[in-house]
């Protein structure tokens, strides 16, 4: 019996030790080749894309490899006591998932909280550093909200008025080049199927059968298309009935129309606050925008970012 659990312990030891050196090389790996695909984009738009679509993603896969590796190779230790009594292998096999998990829960609120920030400071690089055309190799212009218009057709200008899509021109001022790029917006619209824009924007919701808390509910979507006018009815379940936090923008919410006194305004930053804690802000480059914004907001049609 000593000799089978003997045979076991170090099967068991051999595996773990194994496994925790597969695992870091392979998030050593996940995080290089994270790293070098970023790199080995020729555009910066390109940089963008990968970077706000996929590294968060691939760094919690990297960090849930850690845990699991940490959890592995802490099974290897005190083998010669778990020999003097079996109970030990079970205790150890509890401390060590308590600690893999209590490294990944850290991991995930790094993730969530603090790295966005980090992160959106070189999406700002990304996408504000001044574009090079290829064929003259000068330094091409941003243009502003008000600018780029003459250059965006009916339907882009249509999804940057309902802020599902912000488009950026950069022009060549010598050769009057220019090169568009797109970029998500601030708040939700689908796809139209008919026209192919970011413009199918939910107009108003019909209750069909009321949730209860027992019983889920009903509702029929109706959503118009801003640049075809296409209309569109989508159902949708509504969840049991809970006590919910629910954001209010006050009636007599205004802008202050100079709010540095007399200074230039570059940048404005709206940042909301819903009643159950949950807050959002956004960046507009004029008080047009923010207003506009302002006007279309519902909180619970914002997307995630």
């Amino acid at each position: 019996m000593e000799e089978q659990a003997s045979g076991f312990l170090l099967a068991w030891h051999n595996f773990m030790e194994n496994g925790a050196y597969i695992l870091i090389a392979l998030a050593v790996a996940i995080y290089i080749i994270t790293k070098l695909r970023i790199s080995s984009f020729k555009e910066l738009k390109q940089k963008y894309d990968f970077t706000s679509k996929y590294e968060s993603k691939l760094l919690w896969v990297m960090h849930l490899c850690i845990a699991l590796a940490i959890t592995a190779y802490a099974n290897t230790y005190k083998d010669e006591t778990v020999e003097l009594n079996f109970v030990w292998f079970f205790v150890r096999l509890f401390i060590t998932i308590a600690i893999g998990t209590l490294y990944g829960y850290v991991a995930f609120l790094i993730l969530k909280f603090y790295y966005p920030t980090a992160q959106s400071k070189r999406l700002k690089k990304f996408r504000y550093t001044p574009r090079v055309n290829p064929k003259t190799g000068n330094k091409m212009k941003l243009l502003s909200e008000e600018e780029e218009d003459v250059y965006l057709d009916e339907g882009m200008q249509a999804e940057e008025n309902i802020f599902s899509v912000d488009y950026d021109v950069w022009i060549d001022q010598e050769t009057g080049e220019t090169k568009i790029e797109k970029y998500p917006g601030n708040l939700i619209a689908i796809e139209c199927d008919r026209c192919g824009f970011q413009t199918l924007k939910l107009e108003s919701e019909e209750i069909i059968s009321e949730a209860t808390e027992t019983e889920e509910g009903k509702i029929v979507q109706h959503y118009k298309c801003s640049y075809c006018n296409r209309i569109k009815h989508k159902d949708k379940k509504l969840g049991l009935v809970r006590k919910d936090g629910q954001f209010i923008v006050p009636e007599n919410a205004t802008f202050v129309d100079d709010p540095l006194g007399g200074k230039k305004v570059i940048l404005i930053k709206v940042e909301i606050h819903a009643k159950d804690g949950e807050s959002k802000s956004f960046e507009f480059q004029n008080l047009k925008e923010a207003q506009k914004f302002m006007d279309e907001f519902d909180f619970d049609r914002v997307v995630e970012k």
